[in-house]
């Protein structure tokens, strides 16, 4: 299936009726040229007309838009479309050249790129766009990257030359034929053009991202085959988050298509302590496939699906009623829509126009094979990553970076049981797996219930959840009785032999703090939120969730560590903090806590002897943070 060309942005200073008429009269002439020459449909060959993107609204920046139930409601459909000259365009291998209206211009791959009519095109502020690549540039995608994930980067493999492990009979790069199948146009706007000047000139990004993206384009392009969808969406995880397989926005979005919590639930992503489907690569890719097909048929547009993906469906339907009612086109390019949605679509067209076109700005991709770069082991019992590792001739990395919805030490009791190991060592991996006792295929731990012990305790004592231990154990009930003893499964190795765990990449992520500041750990106490402690610490609540690898709406539990930069001091080692006063607060527990004398508190408040202190009052406290880590623990 091809994307439609939709509609382009009408030349600025031209009215609505002005543009009506236009727009009319230059279809009316090609639907005449077209009977002449006896061709197909003028949906294949019409530019389109008009002007206006990953995501829960313009929040989650670039994650997948919670599910929509908007009711039903007048919008544009595909028989209309195709009668006003927008409808969908062929294949490459369709288009005849020398029969294209005038207007259009095919490319190096024999594909038509659309061109409005007169100079001038602008439906936002032209900085919008460059804004944007600047953006991209630091951000390389809407989410962070780990430091742990920083530090196990792959190397990139560039040349697109032949692979290694493809049959006689198979091809031997992915390249060739995903380039002849891309179908999107390049619309002469001035967001596409600011984007394709990026691409084309940072190939170092796009070898990161495509290097990344390496074992499951071509997975990715297969199910976009066998739902006869357009294969130019094999490149949107480049733009959601730059195939960063543990990427976490702002908006809570996470994996490679940036699904938030709710609309990862709503298309049956699982999310719990051992396993998060909105990372899981063939999980979230088949979510993410019936999510656009479903806004596709919503909107008989791809540009219009690709929006409401971005920013969801209630935005996109609100946008449209809007220009319904004031007499307005409807297509993408004339919506009003949000800043971050009217980069997306540009951004994916400017993508599949540099990825169809590399040989004529120089740029070598990473060698690609045409088959993934992984098999499907099926699993009959959990299995601790790192003996997996040892049967498969790896190492824990390379399995965490194929299976990245592995939150722990090992894979969910509760599924999916299949394991994504590498492609040439699957066979090897297969036979020692047959060999090895479902039992042996874990750690258990004897442990005796001492008094005051709670199964919760217990379970976290050892990594693991309380319904494992009830289990593993054949417990009805979370009642157990002190000198009893239960077996616990547990990891066969070290923390650090699980280095993209949950707990080791916050862990890295926590170590890792901006210049100038120094850490201090805060341990959170019953009710409290990132907001308030970041108050309390005079620091960004976004800048508090960004130090410890979450997102500003994320739950916290007592006992929960959290790192805080400070503001290191002129010494070096006294670090000045900003303290927000809670209810129940008094001097002599706020100086406790901070491991300072009260009187020192009284001479930097300048505070009586005696003094009265309120919930919301600050207090400047000099702390030294080696000091103060050695009196917590």
């Amino acid at each position: 299936m091809a994307f439609p060309s939709d509609q382009s942005p009408r030349p600025r200073g031209l009215s609505n009726s002005a543009t009506r008429a236009t727009a009319v009269f230059g279809i009316a002439l090609v639907l005449s040229g077209c009977a002449r020459l006896g061709e197909g449909p003028a949906a294949s060959l019409v530019p389109g007309l008009g002007g206006s993107d990953s995501a829960e609204g313009a929040a989650a920046a670039s994650g997948a838009g919670e599910a929509d139930a908007t009711a039903a409601m007048p919008l544009p459909n595909l028989k209309a479309r195709v009668a006003e000259g927008l409808g969908l365009r062929p294949r490459p291998s369709e288009v005849v050249p020398e029969n294209l209206p005038r207007g259009s211009r095919p490319n190096r791959a024999g594909v038509r790129v659309a061109t409005a009519p007169g100079p001038g095109l602008s439906v936002r502020n032209a900085g919008i766009a460059e804004d944007l690549c600047a953006r991209t540039r630091s951000n390389e995608g809407a989410a962070g990257r780990s430091p742990a994930e920083e530090a196990t980067e792959p190397p990139s493999q560039t040349a697109e030359g032949p692979e290694q492990g493809a049959g006689p009979d198979e091809p031997t790069s992915f390249w060739p034929d995903f380039r002849s199948a891309l179908t999107m146009d390049r619309v002469d706007h001035h967001q596409v053009d600011a984007f394709v000047r990026f691409y084309r000139t940072h190939e170092a990004y796009l070898n990161r991202a495509f290097e990344r993206g390496r074992p499951f384009l071509p997975y990715i392009l297969a199910e976009l085959e066998k739902r006869d969808m357009p294969v130019d969406l094999a490149l949107l995880p480049v733009v959601e988050s730059a195939f960063r397989p543990f990427a976490y926005s702002s908006g809570r979005a996470a994996g490679i298509w940036q699904f938030t919590p709710g609309t990862g639930r709503h298309f049956g992503l699982d999310q719990n302590w051992w396993y998060d489907g909105r990372r899981d690569v063939l999980a979230a890719t088949d979510a993410a496939l019936d999510y656009l097909e479903r806004l596709h048929r919503r909107y008989d547009s791809w540009l219009l699906a690709l929006a409401a993906y971005n920013a969801g469906p209630g935005r996109v339907n609100g946008a449209i009623r809007r220009n319904q009612y004031h007499g307005k086109p409807t297509d993408f390019w004339s919506l009003d829509l949000p800043r971050e949605t009217h980069g997306y679509v540009p951004k994916l067209i400017a993508l599949s126009y540099v990825v169809r076109n590399t040989e004529e700005y120089g740029i070598e991709l990473p060698a690609i094979p045409a088959q993934p770069g992984f098999a499907v082991v099926e699993l009959d019992a959990p299995l601790d990553l790192a003996q997996a590792a040892e049967m498969a001739d790896s190492d824990t990395e390379t399995l965490y970076r194929l299976n990245p919805g592995l939150n722990q030490w090992g894979t969910p009791p509760k599924g999916p049981n299949r394991l994504l190991v590498p492609r040439d060592r699957a066979e090897r991996f297969r036979e020692r797996l047959a060999e090895l006792d479902a039992e042996d295929r874990v750690r258990w731990v004897r442990h005796r219930i001492e008094s005051g012990e709670s199964l919760s305790e217990i379970a976290s004592q050892y990594q693991t959840t309380v319904g494992v231990v009830k289990q593993a154990n054949t417990l009805a009930s979370d009642r157990i009785t002190a000198g009893d003893h239960l077996l616990i499964p547990t990891a066969t190795s070290e923390d650090r032999a699980y280095p993209l765990s949950r707990p080791q990449r916050r862990a890295a992520t926590q170590q890792s703090g901006p210049d100038g500041r120094t850490r201090i750990m805060h341990e959170v106490d019953r009710g409290d939120s990132l907001s308030e402690i970041a108050s309390q610490f005079d620091v960004a609540t976004g800048k508090l969730a960004e130090w410890n690898d979450m997102a500003p709406g994320d739950t916290l539990h007592a006992g929960q560590q959290l790192a805080v930069w400070i503001p290191a001091g002129s010494d070096g080692r006294s670090s000045k903090v900003r303290y927000r006063v809670r209810r129940g607060d008094s001097l002599w527990a706020i100086a406790q806590q901070f491991n300072v004398p009260v009187h020192r508190l009284r001479t930097w408040n300048d505070l009586e002897e005696d003094p009265i202190i309120r919930p919301g009052d600050r207090l400047t406290i000099y702390v030294n943070p080696t000091q103060l880590a050695e009196h917590r623990g």
